[in-house]
């Protein structure tokens, strides 16, 4: 009986500590800090370490074995839904993502925990919606994620109080809203631009390409390769566990700052316009600007950062001609060949033995010497295409240098007349063997 009331009364004071709706609190309440983790309790919990952070309500576990058959506990947070940053880019997104990832990079434990008595999948199939619990050196209680999201305004609500939290999960987020933090602050969030260009992701545009036709769009990725007026860029996505990339052609309308920016292992922003470049028979994205006097501008090209390299991701022959992926989204799924959506990215193959070369030869062509090599692997078939490749004292390398032999080689995934290849353009990204 004592119990009981002990616990009416810790209801109803929290309950007294709830401002209204609308109403700024005297003094904020640390809700996160408030509620108890109750390891007695008939939910299911176990304690996780991070293997992939994603976003501001995801982040993929690793758990231990019989939690999941792949030892991986993809995590949708309860309560919660953060702006968005792997696909199209929305305020405040980047600051919820950067929250939850030092909130939890300096936890010494991590607890998840299902709302009641069971792992529970979310809409996706793929996700499991859980409580996040972190506690921190020299502290002895655990910190609930989630309300802590949810009490810093980094998010909106999400069937918020339909849950075993739910009074305090709506305690914080009205303080929020009170309060008028972050995503309720009605203020522009420094870390977004806010121009023309559609803000997304590189997965978000490979994965919806005609959906975005002929858009001015604005993505960030890590320059990989020149040639031909054009760079290849490439971006990570740690839900699918796959670099993501896109041509982008800046022809001849830059100069100076704005070709410093596209240097090879730089991070960019780029902005420009996606179109089908029938020629090549690929996706395109060109009409890059940049303005000295106003380098901020939303409509620029940026650096980022620089000290980047090429993921050069290895990758099976058979994967790469045959293999397929399947994107969950929100509402539903969609399965692409994996070159495809490999599509610009910088890979690595090992172990082709090189069948047939095929040497342009058009004397009015700049690929004049380029080679296309048909190598095969444990029976599977690679076209290898080189750019006019010479040796280090500048002369020609032809195809005696090739066939018949073995070879690794790293390049981009290219397309040309129906099929996917690697392209190369240095002789230094090819090993010959014999």
């Amino acid at each position: 009986m004592k119990k009981r009331i002990c616990i009416l009364l810790s209801l109803l004071l929290m309950l007294l500590s709830v401002p209204a709706l609308g109403e700024a609190p005297a003094e904020p309440v640390d809700y996160a800090g408030q509620l108890r983790l109750n390891m007695a309790s008939e939910t299911v919990k176990t304690e996780v370490t991070v293997k992939t952070f994603v976003d501001g309500d995801t982040t993929h576990f690793i758990v231990p074995e019989g939690v999941t058959d792949s030892g991986v506990l993809k995590a949708r947070y309860l309560a919660v839904n953060t702006p968005e940053v792997t696909g199209k880019i929305e305020e405040y997104g980047k600051k919820a993502a950067a929250f939850t990832k030092e909130k939890l990079s300096s936890a010494v434990s991590i607890i998840v925990e299902s709302d009641d008595g069971k792992w529970n999948l979310d809409s996706t199939g793929d996700r499991h919606l859980v409580w996040v619990w972190y506690r921190t050196e020299g502290s002895a209680e655990y910190r609930c994620l989630n309300i802590e999201l949810l009490q810093n305004g980094l998010c909106i609500a999400n069937s918020t109080a339909n849950n075993r939290y739910g009074s305090t999960a709506m305690a914080a987020l009205n303080q929020a809203r009170a309060l008028k933090l972050n995503v309720h602050s009605g203020q522009k969030d420094p870390d977004f631009y806010y121009g023309e260009a559609i803000e997304l992701t590189l997965k978000e545009l490979r994965t919806n390409l005609e959906a975005y036709n002929g858009m001015k769009v604005a993505f960030n990725g890590v320059v990989t390769m020149n040639s031909n007026n054009a760079v290849f860029t490439e971006a990570y996505d740690p839900e699918t566990d796959m670099y993501y990339g896109m041509s982008v052609y800046y022809g001849y309308g830059l100069s100076g700052k704005g070709l410093e920016i596209l240097n090879v292992g730089n991070e960019v922003r780029i902005v420009g316009t996606l179109q089908y470049y029938e020629a090549g028979g690929t996706w395109q994205v060109s009409g890059l600007t940049y303005r000295m006097m106003k380098p901020k501008d939303p409509g620029n090209i940026q650096k980022l950062s620089d000290g980047h390299s090429p993921a050069y991701v290895l990758t099976a022959p058979e994967r790469f001609v045959s293999g397929l992926v399947t994107i969950v989204g929100e509402e539903a799924e969609k399965t692409f060949p994996y070159a495809e959506l490999a599509m610009s990215t910088s890979i690595e193959m090992h172990g082709l033995r090189v069948k047939h070369v095929y040497t342009t030869d058009n004397e009015d062509s700049s690929s004049r010497g380029a080679m296309t090599l048909t190598c095969e692997k444990d029976g599977v078939t690679v076209l290898v295409r080189t750019a006019v490749l010479t040796d280090a004292n500048g002369k020609l390398v032809t195809e005696d240098a090739f066939i018949g032999k073995t070879i690794d080689v790293r390049g981009v995934v290219d397309y040309f007349d129906g099929a996917h290849q690697i392209k190369v353009l240095t002789l230094s990204n090819i090993n010959i063997y014999d």
